[in-house]
């Protein structure tokens, strides 16, 4: 599978070393100073980029008829107009917060637990996400993931930012030199405390998922999610 990787930090370079291991090439590569092969080439695309250049990637990506596969967060006011595009233009497309196949099990797992505390009125639920001091967009986007499948499950009507309102369920975001991910859902109550967590130990399980999902959509034409690509129901 020939790959394009738009975003050539830290990510981008992790994902080309697992890729090349697996038996794919790399054909092109965009960074934000340089540029090296043709996207043309492209099987598919893989995106990390920046929040700023994440909408204008995905474009060229779909204009060209390339399936990508997007990881950055931060820019998601311009989903639906990315939807309609890749109708349009009858794309492929994947999104997702996070590609690491244990938070996309860790999705459902929030999800499953937040149904389960539905009818518990006496634990107040909240979000904590620690990443690196690198990281442009707070809260993370996992977390958000994680607020939105709690949210119809509960009594919160929207997620917020360090809120101290009871209707808000509150993330709270912290930026630690060299974190590569950890997510902690808490529910607490004048008794005890639950609480669920994952914590990523390197960047590979992104990686991985991500070059998972580029391989699955490659022959595929539409909008899909990682429950798709893990067939998870």
């Amino acid at each position: 599978m020939k790959i394009a990787l738009l975003g050539y930090g830290k990510m981008g370079k992790t994902i080309e070393k697992l890729a090349v291991a697996n038996g794919h090439s790399i054909v092109y590569t965009s960074g934000s100073s340089e540029t090296k092969g043709a996207l043309s080439e492209a099987d598919v695309a893989i995106e990390f980029s920046v929040p700023d250049s994440a909408v204008s990637n995905i474009t060229k990506c779909l204009e060209k008829q390339i399936p990508i596969v997007c990881g950055t967060t931060g820019w998601l006011d311009h989903y639906n107009e990315v939807l309609k595009l890749c109708e349009e233009r009858n794309g492929s497309f994947i999104y997702a917060s996070n590609f690491s196949i244990g938070v996309n099990l860790f999705f459902n797992l929030n999800e499953y637990l937040a149904k389960l505390m539905k009818p518990w009125k006496s634990y107040d639920v909240s979000i904590e996400e620690i990443h690196h001091t690198q990281k442009l967009d707070a809260p993370s986007g996992t977390a958000i993931s994680l607020a939105e499948g709690i949210i119809p499950h509960s009594e919160k009507k929207k997620w917020k930012l360090d809120s101290q309102v009871t209707e808000d369920l509150s993330i709270t975001a912290k930026r630690i030199e060299d974190v590569k991910g950890t997510h902690i859902t808490t529910y607490t109550s004048p008794i005890d405390t639950i609480s669920i967590a994952h914590e990523a130990h390197t960047r590979d399980g992104f990686a991985m998922g991500a070059i998972l999902a580029a391989e699955w959509l490659k022959d595929k034409k539409g909008v899909f999610t990682m429950k798709d690509v893990l067939q998870i129901n």
